[in-house]
């Protein structure tokens, strides 16, 4: 199975750092972010990569190379125009291949293990769902016996940005900026996306103080 990182967003809550440094280099614990997610990867057995990137991006190449040095092979998908999640993700199927492929967002930062998810979803994506942030405290959407669904008027659970998804998932969509959840919505409606809670250690890392968390949590664990 290939994995993809989104890797493109221009990161402007975390200026002054992401003026001149691409959001997915921003380092934490002396790393920067993106290297935690390919080492966990390669880690769970992920060997093939792909990584969208526009702002900056040339940046992320020259940084990662080909991934040899971290046991992988990195391919790259250039976004000359900002596509959000969706329509990034679809400029990449070329990539991914026809089969499921496992994503996750370059911005955040988490111990899961993604070794668990090399298995194609049970539908057309499976999503991995964490308890809600102190900004975001409504959640995104709610876990019914295995299945997600849409948040209804209680709280649900938070999307994490770590995913399976099936490329079918993206069938009749047209190239160009779109984003990934109304897809999924659809796809939640058809009763054809299965999700997890995850427990552990997960921060979205958007803004300086989030940043400083991550150091935090990193300090605690060395």
């Amino acid at each position: 199975m290939k994995a993809m990182i989104l890797a493109a967003g221009k990161g402007e809550r975390l200026r002054p750092l992401t003026l001149h440094t691409p959001k997915p280099l921003v380092q934490a614990g002396g790393v920067p972010l993106i290297e935690y997610h390919i080492r966990a990867l390669a880690a769970a057995g992920f060997r093939e990569l792909v990584i969208n990137h526009a702002w900056l991006g040339q940046q992320i190449e020259d940084h990662l190379g080909d991934g040899e040095r971290f046991g992988v092979r990195i391919a790259y998908s250039a976004e000359g125009e900002p596509l959000e999640t969706g329509g990034g993700i679809h400029r990449a199927l070329p990539l991914l291949g026809a089969a499921p492929f496992l994503l996750v967002n370059g911005d955040i930062w988490t111990d899961y293990d993604f070794a668990g998810l090399r298995r194609a979803p049970q539908g057309l994506a499976h999503l991995v769902l964490v308890d809600n942030p102190a900004h975001h405290p409504e959640g995104d959407f709610c876990l019914q016996d295995g299945r997600a669904c849409a948040r209804g008027a209680q709280p649900g659970l938070t999307y994490s940005g770590i995913a399976v998804l099936d490329p079918a998932l993206f069938a009749g969509c047209q190239a160009g900026a779109f984003k990934l959840a109304p897809l999924l919505l659809d796809a939640m409606r058809l009763g054809q996306v299965s999700g997890e809670h995850f427990r552990g250690r997960w921060v979205d890392v958007g803004t300086h103080e989030r940043l400083a968390e991550v150091e935090r949590l990193l300090a605690v664990r060395a």
